[in-house]
């Protein structure tokens, strides 16, 4: 059972930043990914980034450039600096942890946090 609990959402101006954060807890894998997901009104989730265990991050074509993921261990934290904010980037913003050993999945996702960009 992972518990995650996304903070930083907020209403911030095109060409603004804002850094959304992850706290995660409960029973933490040594391998696992991490990443963040958005979905706007009436669209499907997509991927915005992601961070392996190992370090390895992948980022959605979208996003290249202007957005960070990363993670702090010792604090169970991921975190997503996003600059340079366009209206199209409005969405809300879900934390999502998956892992598996010896085959069997575990993917548990937050509650979400909305990210509006507008002036």
């Amino acid at each position: 059972q992972v518990q995650l609990v996304e903070s930083g959402g907020g209403l911030v101006q095109p060409g603004g930043s804002l850094r959304l954060s992850c706290a995660a807890s409960g029973i933490i894998f040594t391998i696992y990914t991490m990443g963040w997901y958005r979905q706007a009104i009436g669209k499907q989730r997509d991927l915005v980034a992601t961070i392996t265990s190992g370090g390895t991050t992948n980022y959605a074509d979208s996003v290249k450039g202007r957005f960070t993921v990363s993670r702090d261990a010792a604090k169970n934290t991921l975190y997503l600096q996003m600059n340079s904010l366009e209206p199209e980037d409005t969405a809300v913003y879900y934390c999502n942890y998956r892992d598996q050993l010896f085959g069997r999945e575990r993917a548990y996702w937050g509650q979400g946090t909305q990210v509006i960009v507008s002036s």
